[in-house]
């Protein structure tokens, strides 16, 4: 963060060079004065805008500065702060504490959104159709392309602000808890235990701090291009108590199709194509929900989204736009590495 501060005190001259050296990255300076509080943003474009209207390079940038940027707030939404930092072409936005001073400077070029909800990665499976490549490998942690399947989705996450991340373990959990221990992840992924096989949903019971109102739930061995704050807003604007995320699924039928009344015969169909929406394996839940689940009970997603409706729960669903790669095969593990290794 050190490198985009600067002293109101400090001259044009110095701004250019310290912009200089921020060339190639994201090239905004904010100033602040003796009691480190803001004082305004600066720009490659504001140095140049104060030169061409006569300012001398011995100046202090006070006179260049924009005091009117963008910031957060102690007290904001971070949610809608960021996303209107983003709609209006921000690149970097200063969070500031009660005093006006800088506690964070978010990099919008990376932050794509900052979600209001917790993330549950679900990686206590076997991978058992993946054996022999699972014997001694868990299967969040078999790589695909150049990093592990886990931290795909780890990683997009993260670039959509969301850092309260949990992953349930269990099978050779040893291997999981190690590499979320190394440094990169920043102590924002911790990892749960399951004292046994409590199922996709079961081992929601186990986690206790969780911050937020609404809680994303995923498989940890998929592959996606969803898009998590279109699904985070359809939620939110459905006022659901969960939404799942769903995959078209097209079943075609090679012949035709009798329709009947009882054995009598009414018709023919020829061929025909059925459409439907296959449960992707990622859910967005209110907080309650999760809490109501009996703590240490095996429970599985279905189960659970039966229950929600039987007692008259909403409960809607989203349509992924894009790719869903569900890594539970060698073909699916073989397309995935291909698909992968494109061109992005």
């Amino acid at each position: 963060m050190k490198n985009h501060i600067i002293s109101s005190e400090a001259t044009l001259r110095d701004a250019f060079c310290r912009l200089n050296l921020l060339s190639g990255g994201n090239m905004t300076l904010f100033a602040i004065d003796a009691e480190e509080r803001l004082v305004g943003s600066l720009t490659d474009g504001d140095l140049r805008r104060a030169v061409i209207a006569g300012r001398s390079l011995d100046d202090s940038v006070a006179v260049a500065c924009h005091r009117d940027c963008l910031t957060l707030s102690h007290n904001a939404d971070r949610y809608i702060a960021v996303r209107s930092a983003r709609q209006r072409g921000v690149s970097m936005l200063p969070a500031l504490d009660k005093e006006r001073r800088i506690s964070e400077l978010i990099d919008l070029r990376t932050l794509r959104t900052s979600l209001p909800i917790d993330a549950v990665l679900m990686a206590g499976g076997r991978g058992e159709r993946l054996r022999p490549l699972t014997l001694d490998c868990p299967k969040p942690l078999l790589k695909v392309g150049e990093k592990a399947i886990i931290d795909y989705n780890i990683d997009e996450l993260r670039a959509n602000g969301v850092d309260n991340i949990f992953v349930t373990v269990n099978y050779l959990k040893e291997m999981i808890i190690e590499h979320f221990a190394d440094p990169r992840f920043e102590n924002k992924v911790k990892c749960v235990a399951e004292p046994r096989r409590l199922g996709t949903m079961g081992s929601l019971s186990l986690i206790d701090d969780l911050k937020h109102d609404n809680i994303l739930v995923m498989n940890s061995d998929l592959l996606t291009s969803l898009n998590y704050e279109d699904f985070y807003l359809a939620h939110r604007a459905g006022g659901a108590a969960l939404t799942v995320a769903a995959i078209p699924y097209t079943v075609s039928v090679p012949f035709a199709i009798l329709r009947s009344e009882g054995r009598r015969v009414t018709g023919l169909t020829e061929k025909p194509t059925y459409n439907y929406f296959a449960n992707a394996g990622v859910y967005i839940m209110r907080r309650d929900i999760a809490a109501g689940i009996p703590k240490g009970e095996y429970l599985d997603a279905p189960d659970l989204i039966e229950q929600l409706i039987a007692r008259g729960e909403k409960v809607e669903y989203f349509p992924i736009d894009g790719t869903w790669i569900d890594i539970g095969s060698p073909d699916d593990y073989r397309y995935a590495n291909e698909l992968m290794s494109r061109p992005r």
